[in-house]
Formats: C-alpha cells, sequence, structure tokens
C-alpha cells in the first residue's frame, strides 16, 4: 500500500523526532563518554526543525491517515509547548547529569520517543491513536524515572510508575472497547455522532465514559488517581521529574480534551459532574498534604496534583456551558497550562542544581539560608513560588485569573469562590520555602550548606522560565489570543 505524500507531510514532524531518537540510539554505544553533549545539540536541532514545521500548521485543518490523524491549531499549540519544555529539559539535563555523574547518552533519546509519544496524543482523531502515543510516552518514561540505576528509590520509582502506569492503561483500553462496541469505530467524530443519535442514557456509554475519566485520571494525577505522583517525582532524576510534571502532563490534558470535548461532547452534562466532583477532591488533598511535606520534591508533586485541580475548572466549565463560554473555559485551560509549565520547569531546575555535600538538597530545611549564600538562586525560586501561589504580578495570577474569570462566566462562581480558598491556603507551603530561604540561619557547619552548581545551559534555563513567569505576567494577551484560537476547534 502506497502512502499518500501529503499523509507523510502531515506528520512530518513527528517524523523528525522519532528519526532523531533513533539516530540517537545509535549513535549512543559509538561515541565517547566525552562527546556525548553531541547528542543532547542533535536532540535541540531536531526540536527547532519542528518548531518551524509546526509553526506552518497553526491555521487550517486537516486530516491524514483515514482520519487517524488530524493536524489543526488546537494539536499546534500543545506541539510548540512540548518543543519548548522539551528543549529547555534537554538543556536543564546537560548540566544535571553531569552533576550527578550519570553518563547515559541513551536518556535524549527516550526523551524524543515520549515527545513522539505526546505529539500523537494532541493530534490524534481516534482513541487508538490517542492510545498508542500515550503508551509510546509512558514506556519511556517508565525508564526515564529509573535511570540512576544505582539508587533504590530511583528503581522503585520506576517500578511504582511501571505497574500503576499499566493498570491504567488496561482500563483506558476497556473504556476504549465499549465505546467501540457501542458506535462501531474508535474515530472520535463517529463516536459523537453516534451518542448524537442513540441518546445519552446508554448504561455502556456511561461505564465507559467512567473507564475513560479514570485511565485519563492517571495520566492527569487527579485525586483519586494520584497515588504514583510523590513517589515517582522524589525517586526519578530531578531533570526526568520537571519533565514529567510538565510535558506529561500538558500533553495529557491535550488528549483528554479532545476526547472529551470533541469525542464526548454529547454527554458533557454527566462528565461535567464527575469532573466536578474530581475537581474539588483535587484541590482539596493536593493543597492540604502539600502543607505537611518535608522533602521539597513531594511537595512540589503535591502542588502538582493541586494545579490540575485548578485547570479541571475550565473542562467543567466547558461541559456545564456552550457557545462562548465553554471555548473561554477550553482557552483558559490552555493558557493555565502554558504558564504552569514555565513556573514548575524553574522551579525544578532550581531543586535539581542545589547541591548539599554533592547531592541534591531535596529537604526543605537545606533552603535555610540560601539567600545569603546565593542570593541569585534564592530570587528566581522566590518568583517561581510565588508564581506558583498565584500572587500578581506574575504569570500564575493571570492563569488562575482567567481560570476563575471562566467560572464566573459560566455561572459557577461557587467554584471559582471554592478555587480561590484554596490558592489561600497554597500559599502557605510556598511561602514557607520563603521564609526558610531569607530568614532563617543554617544549622551544622558551613562546608555542608547547599549551594548552587551553575552552567551557561542551567543560567539559560533559569532565564527563559523567568522570562516566561514574568513576561507572561505583564503581557498574557498574545498567549491568551493564541489559546482561544485554538480552543474552538474543539467545539
Amino acid at each position: 500500500m502506497t502512502i499518500p505524500v501529503q499523509d507523510l507531510l502531515a506528520i512530518l514532524p513527528e517524523l523528525v523526532v522519532i528519526s532523531t531518537a533513533c539516530l540517537i540510539l545509535v549513535l549512543d554505544p559509538i561515541l565517547a563518554a566525552s562527546k556525548k553533549d553531541i547528542l543532547a545539540w542533535l536532540t535541540l536541532a531536531a526540536l527547532a526543525i519542528c518548531l518551524g514545521l509546526t509553526s506552518s500548521q497553526l491555521t487550517g485543518r486537516q486530516y491524514a491517515f483515514s482520519n487517524l490523524v488530524v493536524i489543526d491549531s488546537y494539536g499546534a499549540f500543545w506541539k510548540l509547548l512540548l518543543y519548548i519544555v522539551t528543549g529547555l529539559t534537554v538543556l536543564l539535563s546537560l548540566a544535571y547529569l553531569k552533576a550527578e555523574q550519570l553518563n547515559i547518552g541513551e536518556y535524549y533519546g527516550f526523551i524524543l520517543l515520549a515527545l513522539a509519544g505526546m505529539m500523537v496524543m494532541v493530534s490524534g482523531a481516534d482513541l487508538l491513536t490517542i492510545y498508542l502515543g500515550t503508551e509510546l510516552m509512558s514506556l519511556s518514561l517508565y525508564v526515564m524515572a529509573g535511570l540512576k540505576r544505582t539508587e533504590a528509590r530511583s528503581l522503585e520509582a520506576s517500578a511504582k510508575y511501571f505497574v500503576l502506569g499499566a493498570f491504567s492503561s488496561g482500563i483506558l483500553l476497556y473504556g476504549i472497547s465499549l465505546l467501540f462496541g457501542l458506535a462501531g469505530s474508535t474515530r472520535l467524530p463517529v463516536i459523537a455522532e453516534a451518542i448524537a443519535t442513540q441518546g445519552t442514557g446508554n448504561p455502556i456509554l456511561s461505564l465507559a465514559l467512567v473507564l475513560l475519566a479514570v485511565g485519563f485520571g492517571f495520566k492527569l494525577a487527579v485525586v483519586p488517581f494520584h497515588m504514583w505522583t510523590p513517589d515517582v517525582y522524589q525517586g526519578a532524576p530531578t531533570s526526568v521529574t520537571a519533565f514529567m510534571a510538565v510535558a506529561s502532563k500538558a500533553a495529557s490534558f491535550g488528549a483528554f480534551l479532545r476526547v472529551f470535548v470533541e469525542g464526548l461532547g454529547g454527554v458533557s452534562a454527566d462528565w461535567s459532574i464527575l469532573f466536578t466532583v474530581i475537581c474539588l477532591v483535587t484541590l482539596a488533598l493536593g493543597n492540604l498534604v502539600a502543607i505537611v511535606q518535608t522533602n521539597i520534591k513531594r511537595m512540589l508533586a503535591y502542588s502538582s496534583i493541586a494545579h490540575a485541580g485548578y485547570a479541571l475548572i475550565g473542562v467543567v466549565v466547558a461541559g456545564r456551558q456552550g457557545g462562548v463560554a465553554a471555548s473561554t473555559g477550553l482557552a483558559s485551560v490552555l493558557l493555565y497550562l502554558a504558564i504552569y509549565s514555565f513556573m514548575t520547569l524553574g522551579a525544578f531546575a532550581l531543586v535539581g542544581m542545589l547541591r548539599k555535600e554533592g547531592q541534591e538538597s531535596e529537604q526543605i530545611e537545606d533552603y535555610a539560608g540560601l539567600a545569603k549564600r546565593e542570593p541569585l538562586a534564592a530570587f528566581f525560586m522566590l518568583v517561581f513560588l510565588v508564581s506558583l501561589a498565584g500572587i500578581p504580578p506574575t504569570a500564575g495570577f493571570i492563569g488562575k485569573f482567567y481560570i476563575f474569570m471562566a467560572a464566573v462566566n459560566g455561572g459557577m462562581a461557587w467554584l471559582a469562590v471554592v478555587a480561590v480558598i484554596f490558592a489561600a491556603i497554597s500559599a502557605f507551603y510556598y511561602l514557607r520555602i520563603v521564609m526558610v530561604m531569607y530568614m532563617r540561619e543554617p544549622e551544622g557547619s558551613a562546608q555542608s550548606h547547599s549551594r548552587l552548581e551553575t552552567s551557561p545551559a542551567l543560567s539559560f534555563v533559569l532565564a527563559c522560565a523567568l522570562a516566561g513567569v514574568v513576561l507572561l505576567g505583564l503581557f498574557p494577551n498574545g498567549l491568551w489570543s493564541l489559546a482561544t484560537h485554538a480552543a474552538p476547534l474543539l467545539k
């Protein structure tokens, strides 16, 4: 069978990413240890090419491979965000792998394979296509979580992530099979048409809806499907944790929104109720449990769970309302996750490079007196934490503002009020770290105090993250316009 040229051109960014990943895996065994950095720059070159290719896909909408893949501005939005996050992760990893003395060249190949899966997820117009993309992403992340092969904690994180990830994949596939039995197809437009024809009272449809919510819930790390997140975030190498916390969550939300709004929009009244409950318990558990954490990676893990709850507010609004309110709710999710990516990646970058006695400084108490020893690093962390708390004039405030206004304009002011209360609670555990850095003296000898191991690559990552947090807080209109342009295509 001959594949049409236009189909190959439609997925050219994915082909570039996968080809580069294969090339890296081939070159890794034959390159000397001192030249492994070449693989990182090769990865960045591939991302730059993809950035140019995908920028041309911001307008129009076309299907490829017998309507299994859709190329539109919605998918392009997520891909551009994923390229930026992946590029910053690669630069962060250059410094982090050297600091940890990890000479693992295939690391960059697995990053690109995970990225390829994410790209398929956000461009899938068929449930099985999305499922395959999800599995490619997940399998790569399972391996990356255990790359510290000499540490039991890293291997434990990989094993836990694999077991629970496989469990969630089975549930997701079961839900897909039920929808196939109901609609006779796994393509999202056909499923939407079948729901419109058969009505919404079918118990098989309700069961499939719940199973899909559970399957995606694991990927989004929302309550009660969050149990893997703290252990995996703590045990995985910090650069991998940053990539999982940002890129994996963004891609999962991208696929999740396309499935539930484009394919299951006919039963939005049902799934909006389900996600309202999930949103509330996610906000409650994520913010309240984060308060008692003493390990900063675990605290950021629960913070990530809470931020998924904030993003779900936009999803709930889109399900409850139609027309402009739905588009605004979806656009607010896209904006929020883009902003979340910069502030979270910046925070994890600093966590990964702060060292104490040659090891990562993971305990919050290790940050005592950091403002005196590393004033610039403390300032960067201050900005990222203030943004995560949603305090103006940072981008975190803008993200929460658009999410809360979408809820108010959608007739769900009570949900916005609840979210504001939990946002106020979250300020406690974020600002506690600021207090430790600026107002507490370190204990023990001076030689054991945490210090930042800098490099040009790390400085560039922190500068980009800081610029994203500050500039998007002051000038959010450009990103909001891009988000509103992409979101209506899911109506």
